[in-house]
């Protein structure tokens, strides 16, 4: 019923967006495509043959709103993962609709991992319609752009690439099917009303609970007209929905395991552009790591808003499970949630699926940090012994404006707790340079936690207000544009050379890498990366294959070959291959800060 809630739903919004006589239109059309009439003929009967009286005549006996919820699927109390998902066509759609149609798609993606795997489902639910893929903008019937809303230079790229699309459009040659452009993800949601009105860039706009509309969506939008549908969903997860890649010979994946956030910081977007927490059951999840690891895939990972507060409430007897606590010193602005299977229990079962397959997650909020997951990261030697661990601002009173739950000092609790579980753990953070009444002394406290913590990476951005957030409604955005890149650029300073200075403590040892493929900068060597997530350069040469025989072979894209470090800098490393390994083989490195020394 949730599908074709919603499809009601979006298709209302559009209506209100439209003259009475564009629905009354349009709903004859529709009408006349169930009964197997086409339009002319619909004109021809309602005015030749009676008019309204005729018409309403047809109307009695024409399909009823039985007819379009005979085929939906009953109501199950407990989610049931199928063994083989399918998408089911709307009843209102015949069968040549679409399947005949084979049109081409074209997909952009912006922003976050979680947009890389919005595009993928979003591409699973339009194959399965009969849609084809091309990596050929100009050959393209629908070009979709799945786009970011968190900051506002973000939003500007996609207005951008708007107008070269629109050009592209109006170039179309009149012998094809004209072309259709559609925005997908956290914009859409934002942005609905400007995005339809403006100039009539758009044909389809489909928020990210959404993507299962996309096929009536689109056909709506063949007819000429736009087409929206951005309500958010209180249990839309995709969890039946197992995405097809988009990389078929990437030795690694994301898997999505829970979407939106419910812990509403007031400079963040996310809990209205995505809604509010919702994770998918374990079942599902366990399903596609599955699939990943039979086509060979040998890194996974696991994402989420707050990925390591998913809570798996799909089964009953889920909700008994012992509850877990907060960090020592955080809070949350939402009442404490009771049962369900937790991050460690998710975790332990994803790692035990392949030996040989790394597992990773993304991104985390600090608070969420039991005990577990850090006993779990030490035990199992494919779970990568790093952490992102966003803290935002190192002056507490930044963050109590913030809404983040914590201050400095329980943040570096977290930090020396961690270490004390994870020797030689990899810590990566987000940082924002000139939130709201950030003073001169609030910025250099946050230049002083990136100096005692040591971040291996960082994400750093100048503070951008978006509607909506509570900062919007609450605060004022008084740092001038001048400062915040000042400041910015100062983050970016102290962290590089922290990041050389840590980096450089792995020279002379050996690290496990995993090969990706070719380096960006030459053809003579190759790209992989450490279990710290930090990128390791080495010569494409002939090593030895592990086997013990002293044979040798060239390395390839999924390999795991132990690297000695010979150099560092603020991002990259670079070494020597010595031979090609295992996960299990060379679970001993694990135990190292930087591997074993030579």
């Amino acid at each position: 019923m949730q599908p074709l809630r919603s499809n009601v739903l979006g298709s209302l919004w559009l209506c209100r967006q439209r003259p009475l006589c564009w629905t009354l239109q349009s709903a004859l059309r529709a009408w006349a495509s169930t009964c197997g009439l086409d339009s002319k003929a619909l004109r021809r009967e309602t005015t030749f043959k009676g008019g309204l009286q005729d018409f309403h005549a047809k109307l009695a006996a024409g399909p009823s709103l039985q007819h379009f919820l005979q085929e939906a699927a009953p109501v199950q109390e407990t989610p049931q993962v199928p063994t083989k998902a399918a998408e089911y066509p709307a009843p209102y759609f015949g069968p040549s609709t679409l399947a005949d149609a084979r049109r081409k798609v074209y997909l952009e993606t912006y922003g976050c991992q979680m947009n890389v795997s919005d595009t993928e489902i979003a591409w699973t639910i339009l194959q399965r319609s009969g849609y084809l893929r091309t990596s050929t903008l100009e050959e393209a019937d629908v070009i979709l752009l799945v786009t970011c809303s968190v900051r506002e230079k973000a939003e500007q790229t996609i207005w951008k690439r708007l107008c070269h699309l629109t050009a592209l459009k109006s170039k179309r040659p009149r012998s094809q099917a004209p072309l259709r452009i559609g925005i997908l993800g956290c914009m859409a949601e934002r942005l609905k009303e400007k995005i339809l009105d403006r100039e009539k860039l758009v044909d389809v706009v489909a928020g990210p609970d959404a993507y299962r509309d996309l096929p009536r969506l689109l056909a709506v939008a063949e007819t000429g007209q736009q087409a929206a549908n951005v309500l958010l969903s209180l249990d839309e997860t995709y969890a039946d929905v197992v995405p097809v890649h988009t990389s078929a010979n990437a030795k690694s994946a994301f898997v999505s395991i829970m979407r939106g956030c419910d812990n509403m910081c007031s400079y963040c977007i996310v809990p209205f552009t995505r809604g509010r927490e919702r994770s998918r059951p374990v079942a599902s999840i366990l399903q596609e790591v599955q699939v990943l690891s039979d086509q060979g895939v040998k890194e996974v990972t696991l994402l989420g808003q707050n990925v390591n507060s998913y809570r798996d409430t799909s089964e009953v007897h889920f909700l008994s499970a012992t509850p877990t606590h907060l960090s020592r010193g955080f809070s949350t602005i939402y009442k404490p949630k009771q049962g369900g299977l937790r991050f460690a229990d998710l975790l332990d079962c994803v790692s035990a699926i392949d030996p040989e397959m790394r597992i990773r997650f993304t991104s985390p909020h600090p608070k969420d940090f039991p005990d577990e997951v850090f006993q779990l990261m030490q035990e199992r030697h494919n779970i990568c012994k790093q952490l992102h661990l966003p803290v935002q601002s190192g002056s507490s009173r930044v963050l109590q404006a913030m809404k983040r739950g914590y201050t400095r000092e329980a943040y570096l609790e977290l930090v020396r707790h961690i270490r004390d579980s994870l020797p030689g753990v990899t810590l990566s953070s987000d940082f924002i340079a000139g939130f709201c009444g950030e003073t001169e002394a609030d910025h250099q406290q946050t230049l002083s936690l990136i100096r005692e913590v040591g971040y291996h990476i960082a994400f750093i951005f100048a503070y951008s207000m978006r509607e909506k957030t509570r900062a919007f409604h609450r605060l004022q955005d008084d740092v001038p544009p001048e400062v915040k890149q000042r400041r910015l650029n100062e983050l970016q300073t102290v962290f590089r050379a922290e990041a050389s200075q840590a980096n450089a403590a792995a020279v002379g040892h050996v690290q496990v890498v995993l090969v990706e493929g070719p380096s960006k900068r030459s053809t003579l060597e190759l790209c992989g990366r450490n279990d710290g997530n930090i990128k390791v350069i080495f010569p494409d040469v002939e090593t030895d294959d592990g086997t013990g025989l002293g044979s040798a072979v060239r390395v390839q894209p999924g390999d795991y070959v132990l690297v000695k470090i010979s150099s560092a800098s603020s991002q990259t490393l670079k070494g020597i291959p010595l031979c090609r390994t295992t996960l299990k083989e060379s679970a001993a490195f694990a135990d190292a800060p930087f591997g074993v020394a030579e």
